[in-house]
């Protein structure tokens, strides 16, 4: 016993180690949580208070007093248990133990004040020690779970015991409002109870919290936003008093004022919307809100709906839209019309604001509210609402938008039933509008359509003519016909019907609209399955079998009985003779089946099944459908077939091919090529093609030639150009060059070989050497060379990752071009019949300079083969002749600039090429003004020929600028002089005081100044950078004289007049100051042209400057 006496609770905690605190804890919990479950502290009420029989009474008293005993003892515990927790040791256990006595405190009754105490002790301690901060800031941690942020709730009571005021409190208050920055308080729902308490701790405490939320509102995810407008709703509900005037004044009203005075493209606005739309909602179903929202919105949203501001009013109407009907539930009912008509009117005036945005969101407003209080508005204003949207907004010229927003949201009235009779009556005047110049609106309005036809609103086509409709799909761009098919599809695709009528539908939409009708069938995949689009080709092929037979029958060379598989509903209807309707179904069944070639390359045996049914009337087809028209959907029929499937046809394409004739439009070959190609017979054409073409280039060696070329050149005339047709239009589409470069090498190299004999006729025409030039068509040989360029670039490309050098070949014909083509330029003006000769070399440049310049956009001419390619230029232009390149080299400087990002540009070699781009330029300006001052005319169409190169060039100068800043400098530096030393010039021509007239336009600019000046002007980037190589010039004294200076003022009135005068306060300045320095030369002479020309060019400086 006397160790009993002198047992200390205190002492014996302090000795244990951590581990065995640890357990006690946890053992405490246990007995606390078991005890509470056999004795619930709300059996205890009542008990003593007389409220319960005496017999219970005895029974149940000792249970309490033991219950509270062990009570009273886990309190003595935990008290002297708190004194000893830090960060390092786990106190769960006891954490919960504490949660579960801060649980039962209110539950306790009056009588046992002396367990109340203790359990206060409790918690007075746990705050003293601190540890709710702990907790803070254990659930603010990244590694926090949801658990932490609930024990948080769990003793939230114990911060009304905390002082707001004290000095101790800031480190909380930083704690708690990082809780308004937390993803994981915001989403739990312990975390957003806490949150929406935090607003009744201390009011100041409110504005502190709200200022974060709005600070922290624009890095907040839009899902976040939903759940911060819930705590502000609960903080409502829960405050009272002073604490409630300043949530709704400083919090809910604040957001109010932001959602109509933010503009729209702050990144907060739109959530500033979502959290008073969430109040608007709350309205509907939660007593008192709507009061409230009457009350915060009255002394400012009718005035923002008048402001003068067109986005105050956009993002007023937008909440009064969404607040509809803003009212205080307790007016009378002669106060509620009144305060609903206000309204209507101020929806009117909506739609009739002077800002199309405006006008948009009472469009919104007017189709929302007649929605949802259809049986509440009287029937005038529900007309008079409509009318104005379908007779005057739908129509609304000076806004796209506004229209858009008509059919975007009339949908919505479609959801009541009630709408549906007056809106019948009123949308068929808006029909027009399908044509709208607008595809927005054009697509708005067909979705409106949509909905029509899904919620059976009234019937499309009476809204809209069907023939209205057609036309539009006829031409129409994707986005609008996919809405269209998808409108139509049922009326003639109808899938739950037989499938003879898929076809009559078909006809009938032929007869309707045959262009249409390729459109439907061109997205109809989209809207079926594969299986249906299938069904329908053959059924077309049926109803085609059909006609045929029925039309041999009635010659007398058809059988009597037709097959059971080829009769058709529709034999009374089509007839082959209908020419039209023949080739539109046999178009459409090319659009079915290209729209499921990838469904049927998945599934082999429908595809044998197709290719087995169409392969076994194809060459019928081919007999009886000889129209030009219908040939184009057959061939391509064909090609969708392997050629051993249909023997008769694919044996004859070459054939075809052959008898095409010189000069025929692509559409006569393109098919057949393509069909080849398919088929992967590409090489018979090629060889087709070389075989011509060596008749004209190589007409010596056609003796030598194998039986199958000696057949054909004796029994079929040569068609050189065609063969040149032929090879440009398969390097030209993809699929079809794709075919061409993966034939085997050796006919690769026969093509190329044949092509490349163009040069020696080529220069046999300029020699004048007959023999050898035979009878080549100069064009013909110039398109041979242009092609066999083309071709060695898609070689290059196909075989280099093979090693292969196909570039070289065109560096050789670079080197023929300088050696054996440019002298014929030089010497153009020394023979008379030497203009022919040029005619042909400029050709040959040209479209050698023209291929080169795609080499190297294609990034495939490194930095060698662009300084070749300059010297080569080079050379040329700096002929007498050489303007007629200038276009295609600007060209080329261009893509030599664009592909600069690509390279290192520190090498000698690459500096070496920038040198050569600005040479190039530079001469490129001379040749112009040279020609301009010689042939006036021709000067006048170089000009004009070299606007958009020279535009394209200048651009790419300033966009990589960084990366060849010698170019960027010496390429503006060219233009300034160039504009410069014109005007110069002119000035200086003037003979008397009237010629004498400063430009003040780019129209009164010389001629080549005028385009420079045009080029520079389009870029604010440019201009500012010209801007800047005029300083220099000034400050460097490369500019000086009256006649440079006063240049250099006409181009600083032309820019002003264009751009903002900003851009030129450095370098007026700049101007006057080197103007006035010429002041003593000037007045020499009183009516000196440099004295009129001083004073004119220092008064536009002098008012420019004041």
């Amino acid at each position: 016993k006397k160790t009993f006496e002198s047992f200390d609770l205190n002492e014996v905690l302090e000795e244990l180690p951590r581990k065995q605190k640890e357990v006690l804890w946890e053992r405490l919990t246990r007995l606390l949580t078991e005890t509470l479950m056999e004795n619930p502290v709300e059996t205890w009420q009542g008990i003593g208070d007389g409220e319960i029989d005496d017999v219970m009474e005895v029974e149940r008293v000792p249970e309490m007093k033991q219950t509270v005993a062990v009570i009273q003892g886990v309190a003595a515990v935990v008290t002297v248990s708190i004194p000893a927790v830090d960060e390092t040791v786990n106190y769960k256990a006891l954490l919960e133990c504490v949660f579960i006595l801060n649980g039962i405190l209110p539950a306790l009754p009056e009588s046992e004040k002396i367990l109340q105490g203790a359990i206060q002790h409790v918690c007075e301690m746990w705050w003293e020690k601190g540890l709710e901060i702990i907790l803070l800031k254990k659930s603010l941690n990244k590694a926090a779970t949801g658990a932490d942020v609930a024990r948080l709730w769990n003793l939230h009571q114990a911060l009304l015991c905390f002082d707001y005021d004290s000095e101790e409190s800031n480190e909380v208050k930083d704690l708690l409002l990082q809780c308004f920055m937390s993803v994981k308080h915001i989403k739990k729902e312990e975390g957003r109870r806490f949150l929406s308490f935090l607003f009744s701790w201390n009011v100041n405490f409110i504005k502190m919290i709200h200022g974060t939320v709005k600070n922290q509102l624009q890095f907040f995810p839009r899902s976040l936003v939903e759940y911060i407008s819930e705590v502000y709703f609960r903080a409502w509900k829960k405050v009272s008093g002073e604490f409630l005037e300043t949530l709704e004044c400083n919090c809910i009203q604040d957001f109010m004022h932001h959602g109509i005075h933010l503009s729209r493209s702050s990144p907060v606005h739109s959530k500033v919307r979502e959290i008073l739309s969430y109040f608007h909602k709350q309205s509907k179903v939660r007593q008192g809100v709507e009061e409230m929202l009457y009350r915060l919105y009255q002394p400012i949203l009718w005035r923002a709906l008048k402001a003068r501001n067109s986005e105050v009013r956009s993002n007023a109407s937008f909440l009064f839209v969404d607040a509809f009907p803003v009212r205080d539930p307790s007016f009378n009912i002669e106060e509620m019309d009144n305060e609903i008509q206000k309204q209507f009117e101020e929806l009117f005036c909506l739609l009739e604001d002077p800002h199309p945005v405006v006008r948009s969101t009472g469009i919104l407003g007017v189709t929302q509210i007649t929605s949802k209080y259809w049986e509440m508005i009287p029937p005038a204003i529900l007309t008079d609402l409509l009318k104005k949207l379908t007779g005057d907004l739908a129509y609304d010229i000076t806004s796209a938008d506004v229209r858009c927003s008509v059919f975007k949201c009339l949908p919505f009235i479609f959801e009541n039933r009630l709408s549906h009779p007056l809106l019948e009556q009123l949308l068929p005047a808006v029909k027009h509008s399908l044509h709208d110049n607008s595809e927005k609106v054009r697509v708005a309005f067909v979705d409106m359509l949509l909905k029509i036809k899904a919620t059976k609103a009234a019937k499309f086509w009476k809204i809209c003519p069907m023939e209205h409709l057609l036309s539009r799909l006829e031409v129409d761009s994707r986005p609008v016909s996919r809405r269209l098919v998808n409108l139509l599809f049922n009326s003639f695709f109808p899938i739950n019907q037989p499938e003879d009528v898929w076809c009559e539908r078909c006809v009938t939409l032929i007869q309707m609209n045959a262009a249409a009708a390729r459109k439907f069938y061109q997205y109809a995949y989209e809207y079926t399955a594969p299986t249906n689009i299938a069904k329908l080709m053959l059924t077309i092929r049926r109803c085609l079998n059909a006609c045929i037979q029925k039309a041999m029958k009635e010659s007398g060379e058809g059988e009597e009985e037709s097959e059971k598989e080829n009769t058709s509903v529709l034999n009374n209807v089509l007839s082959i003779n209908d020419m039209a309707s023949m080739a539109s179904l046999l178009e459409i069944t090319v659009i079915l089946w290209r729209s499921i070639d990838r469904a049927l390359d998945h599934n082999g045996e429908a595809k044998d099944y197709a290719i087995r049914k169409f392969a076994s009337v194809l060459p019928e087809y081919f007999k009886v459908f000889k129209d030009e028209r219908c040939m184009t959907p057959l061939v391509i029929l064909a090609s969708f077939m392997p050629p051993a499937a249909i023997p008769t046809f694919s044996c004859g394409v070459i054939s075809r091919l052959r008898n095409i004739d010189t000069g025929a439009d692509q559409s006569k070959y393109s098919t057949l090529i393509d069909c080849m190609c398919r088929w992967g017979q590409v090489g018979h054409i090629m060889e087709l093609a070389c075989d011509w073409l060596s008749d004209m280039l190589s007409p010596r060696k056609s003796i030598k030639t194998s039986e199958r070329r000696v057949r054909i050149h004796v029994t079929h005339e040569s068609k050189p150009e065609l063969a040149l047709d032929y090879i440009e239009y398969v390097l030209t589409h993809p699929i079809n060059r794709g075919c061409l470069l993966s034939v085997h090498k050796k006919k690769l190299k026969k093509l190329l070989k044949t092509l490349s004999t163009a040069k020696e006729v080529l220069g046999s025409i300029l020699k004048a050497n007959d023999e050898i030039s035979g009878s080549c068509n100069p064009a013909t040989g110039v398109r041979a060379f242009s092609l066999y360029c083309r071709l060695c670039i898609h070689l290059q490309h196909k075989f280099s990752e093979e090693g292969k050098d196909y570039l070289s070949l065109l560096k050789d014909t670079g080197a023929w071009i300088e050696s054996q083509v440019v002298p014929f330029i030089m010497a153009s003006d020394q023979e008379d019949g030497s203009s022919k000769h040029s005619n042909v070399s400029e050709s040959i440049i040209q479209a050698y300079l023209t291929v080169c310049k795609d080499v190297i956009m294609v990034g495939l001419g490194n930095v060698m083969f662009q300084a070749h390619l300059l010297d080569m230029g080079l050379s040329v232009i700096q002929t007498e002749r050489g303007g007629f390149c200038a276009p295609v080299l600007l060209y080329v400087l261009k893509e030599i600039i664009e592909v600069s990002s690509t390279q290192n540009t520190e090498t000698d070699e690459v500096a070496n090429v920038f040198h050569a781009v600005q040479t190039v330029f530079q001469k490129v300006l001379e040749c112009v003004a040279c020609r301009l001052k010689k042939q006036q005319e021709e000067g006048i169409q170089l000009i004009h020929s070299i606007q958009m190169p020279l535009g394209e060039f200048i651009h790419a100068v300033q966009c990589w600028h960084s990366y060849c800043p010698a170019v960027h400098q010496g390429a503006l530096s060219t233009l300034l002089a160039t504009i410069i030393a014109e005007i110069t010039y002119v000035l200086q021509e003037a003979s008397s005081e009237k010629d004498l007239t400063m430009p003040k336009t780019l129209s009164d600019l010389p001629l080549l100044s005028s385009s420079l000046m045009a080029t520079v002007m389009k870029s604010v980037n440019i201009v500012r950078s010209f801007l800047n190589e005029l300083m220099e010039c000034i400050l460097s004294e490369e500019i000086r004289g009256i006649f440079s200076l006063t240049a250099t003022v006409c181009i600083v009135i032309i820019i002003k007049g264009k751009h903002k005068a900003a851009l030129l306060n450095d370098i007026v300045p700049a101007v006057q100051r080197k103007l006035i320095t010429c002041q003593e030369a000037a007045m020499e002479e009183p009516s000196s042209t440099e004295r009129i020309l001083y004073e004119s060019s220092l008064k536009i400086l002098d008012e420019f400057l004041n």
